[in-house]
């Protein structure tokens, strides 16, 4: 892995990686698990429609990030663990996606400069912050890093539920996915106060689609 995929110019997130990005996010997953698995969206409305904001979901499974970009409508940049850029496969998806790789053990000045830099863009931040996936309904292990973020860009957070997607549960035809959508939660200079606040906000929304 030669290039350094911590550090992404916002002139890459271009209309190409947008198109690109709903096609394989909206036509691709979106619609199959829409007919295959029943999936439901609720809450579009509480997207903004104009300006950077970081969106935050529980993390139940690997197409996560794709289910979420689809529910939103709006194209995501997310953080990526490095160690997935060092697959040729998942490199190359990742890349032209949009995505940016993170190391998790310590924060790089280059992935800060690229959080920086996609806010002059019309592209948003996503973070998963648990980090890894986690079992539904368990929320535990929340990372600070998102809130940080939130603070530091002064950009509000969309949290964002996603339950129905283990394995027993994705039944074809006859799952109940389900990705709902909070208010955003205002930033403040508080980030303990914020990432309690998300934590809360997910843990009702996923109550609520059981």
């Amino acid at each position: 892995m030669s290039r350094n995929y911590q550090k992404r110019s916002s002139k890459e997130y271009n209309l190409f990686r947008g198109i690109f990005q709903w096609i394989t996010c909206t036509l691709v997953y979106g619609m199959y698990y829409r007919i295959a698995f029943n999936l439901k969206v609720e809450g579009r409305e509480n997207v903004p429609k104009k300006g950077f904001f970081i969106v935050a979901s529980n993390h139940v499974s690997a197409i996560d990030p794709f289910l979420v970009i689809y529910a939103i409508q709006r194209n995501v940049a997310y953080m990526a663990k490095v160690e997935l850029f060092k697959n040729p496969v998942a490199r190359f998806f990742l890349n032209i996606l949009g995505a940016f790789a993170v190391d998790r053990a310590k924060l790089s000045v280059s992935t800060i400069k690229t959080v920086i830099g996609l806010k002059q863009t019309n592209w948003c931040l996503g973070i998963f912050p648990q980090g890894t996936r986690e079992t539904e309904g368990n929320m535990d292990n929340i990372n600070k890093g998102f809130a940080s973020f939130a603070k530091t860009l002064k950009c509000d957070i969309l949290p964002v539920a996603i339950t129905g997607m283990t394995k027993d549960q994705r039944k074809i035809f006859r799952g109940k996915m389900k990705i709902k959508i909070g208010k955003p939660i205002p930033y403040n200079n508080n980030i303990d106060e914020m990432m309690v606040l998300w934590s809360k906000t997910v843990a009702q929304l996923s109550e609520g689609m059981r």
